[in-house]
């Protein structure tokens, strides 16, 4: 599928919950969360039932998200029936990592092609800090376990908050010296709670560790489905990676679309515009009104994302990440 723009569409995003076992600062308020009720979300076989649709358009690639995704029963169950659908070749979880050391095993019998966890900091304190409520132990065991399966491609995305655990950025590209795996840092995006914090740029990032570990040499070989740009430190092991929406815009090679928990599906991350799929669907409308609505949608994609303009814009998305789904 090609929207307006020319940009070939093959990856979606699906949320599948807005709950979270954690409340990072950046993503959640502390409490008053109001969650959708179990008829709200999509089901599991809606959720198939749309990537069948999403197939026939050309989606190939599935990433599963949340709030975290870990957190609703039997995942494996729906990574299994997604990854038979025909076209759809690969699938993969982000997750928090809290539950991941007991899940991953039914996960990777279930077919999941890679999973990327989500870790911050390695210090205890300021890991409690950032998740207010989270157990960095739990996150350390769950990434050891998912690399003990050569098969499965494991990530890390880290997220940098200015004085909160920007001095840290050291330590995490530490655990990728000896472990195959890849650290991304993502630029701090400027949606719901995240406006009230300051990230740390690209830039920034790059010049601390060059400072430490010497230059970061352009990795031109794919490591996933998504706009993240590698580089490779010698004699390190792993990768590093960035994923910087603000300073570094990538819209132009944007080929993702996004379906939030409640059966939305958004073309662009920071607008609200898009169709209520699951009304659709509990309207009765055919595979073939689904597929031309979507086709739609998607050829009239968004340019860009304009995070520097007024916030208040009539088609900015108002929504906090685990409701969007990232």
């Amino acid at each position: 599928m090609v929207d307006i723009y020319e940009r070939e569409i093959d990856y979606i995003r699906i949320s599948i919950t807005d709950r979270c076992n954690l409340r990072c600062v950046y993503c959640m308020p502390e409490e008053k969360i109001e969650c959708l009720s179990d008829n709200e979300v999509l089901s599991y076989e809606e959720i198939i039932y749309l990537c069948e649709v999403f197939s026939k358009l050309g989606i190939s690639k599935v990433k599963i998200t949340g709030g975290e995704p870990l957190v609703r029963n039997d995942l494996s169950y729906l990574v299994k029936n997604i990854k038979e659908i025909d076209n759809i070749n690969n699938v993969t979880l982000t997750t928090n990592g809290i539950l991941l050391e007991e899940q991953i095993d039914s996960l990777v019998r279930s077919g999941l092609d890679a999973v990327n966890i989500s870790i911050d900091t390695l210090d205890e304190f300021t890991y409690k800090n950032i998740t207010r409520i989270g157990d960095i132990k739990k996150v350390i065991r769950g990434i050891d376990k998912a690399l003990e399966y050569e098969n499965l491609l494991v990530k890390l995305n880290c997220v940098m908050i200015n004085e909160i655990n920007d001095k840290q950025i050291l330590e995490l590209v530490e655990m990728i010296r000896n472990k195959d795996l890849s650290i991304r840092f993502i630029e701090l995006m400027p949606i719901g709670v995240g406006k009230q914090r300051k990230g740390v740029s690209e830039n920034e990032i790059r010049k601390v560790i060059e400072k430490k570990f010497g230059k970061l040499n352009q990795f031109n070989e794919s490591l996933g489905n998504g706009p993240s740009c590698y580089y490779s430190l010698d004699k390190f092991k792993g990768k590093i990676g960035f994923i910087s929406a603000v300073s570094h815009k990538f819209c132009d090679k944007c080929n993702r679309i996004r379906l939030t928990s409640s059966g939305f599906l958004k073309t662009c991350l920071q607008y609200d515009k898009g169709i209520d799929l699951k009304k659709l669907i509990s309207e009765g409308k055919s595979q073939e009104e689904l597929i031309e609505s979507i086709k739609n949608a998607i050829y009239n994609k968004p340019i860009e994302n304009k995070f520097f303009e007024i916030y208040s814009h009539e088609n900015f998305e108002q929504h906090i990440m685990s409701e969007i789904g990232g």
